[in-house]
């Protein structure tokens, strides 16, 4: 199996557009899902669904990997599987450092996930001296003092960075530095960098402020739904008060409709 640094994917060179290359990995889960089941095809619409994407959205992404489907019978799962993972550069070993191994750096090392996916962790790196050499998912950290030759030994192309966000953008330098082209950043900090390097940042914080705003708007249009109701509940009541009293002044002393007087 080749290295990440022997070939790179052709998503770019090909045109594909980073939207769509941002849902690739969508499908490539629920295909991969389908296969796991043994299902042979897929249509558009159920592979969308699956996705969380519209059909059209879904033909179209795939046009640009030159997938089109059979028309009453659907896309072939293990075909799609693998032109996707093409696509991604994941039929390939891609060689990872992760720097900063406190909780979250830790929880990273043990995620399952990576191997499966061609990613495999190459080193963990810390700046605490107390940390080297302890075990983290079986892989013993490494000090940040031997993290550039760490790089260049293991061909490693992808960085982690889990650092606090003081460190972090001095890490990203370093790792820039010593040849990385890719960099996941969970520091809550934008990293600067130079052309040619790519940077993905994630940021759970930010993700749970924009899932509290729905929250509050959500609390806010129910709010706005019950006063709503409320206010048309009383003005029924009020109409059928009004009708009420209408009615009562067309009694007569006994309550009765008074009889029409001759002229």
């Amino acid at each position: 199996m080749a290295t990440g640094r022997t070939h790179r994917p052709a998503t770019r060179s090909r045109g594909i557009p980073e939207a769509t290359v941002a849902r690739l990995p969508l499908y490539l889960r629920a295909l991969t899902a389908l296969s796991e089941r043994s299902v042979p095809t897929v249509s558009s619409e159920e592979l969308a669904a699956a996705a969380g994407v519209n059909s059209a959205k879904l033909r179209k992404d795939f046009s640009y990997l030159g997938s089109y489907g059979t028309r009453g019978v659907g896309y072939d799962v293990e075909y799609l599987v693998y032109q996707i993972s093409r696509e991604l550069g994941l039929t390939q070993d891609w060689p990872v450092v992760i720097v900063g191994i406190g909780n979250l750096g830790a929880a990273l090392a043990n995620y399952g996930g990576f191997a499966s996916r061609g990613f495999r962790v190459a080193a963990l790196i810390d700046a605490d001296p107390a940390m080297a050499g302890k075990p983290v998912a079986g892989i013993p950290v490494q000090h940040t003092d031997e993290l550039e030759t760490i790089i260049r030994d293991n061909g490693v192309s992808i960085g982690v960075i889990a650092t606090p966000a003081g460190a972090a953008q001095q890490v990203c330098d370093r790792l820039v530095a010593a040849g990385v082209t890719s960099i996941l950043n969970f520091a809550p900090t934008v990293l600067t960098v130079p052309d040619g390097v790519d940077v993905r940042k994630v940021d759970l914080s930010i993700e749970l402020q924009i899932l509290a705003f729905h929250e509050q708007r959500k609390a806010g249009e129910e709010a706005a739904a019950e006063v709503t109701t409320s206010q048309a509940a009383g003005t029924t009541n009020t109409a059928v008060a009004a009708k009420r009293e209408d009615s009562g002044t067309d009694q007569g002393p006994d309550g009765d409709v008074p009889a029409v007087m001759p002229a």
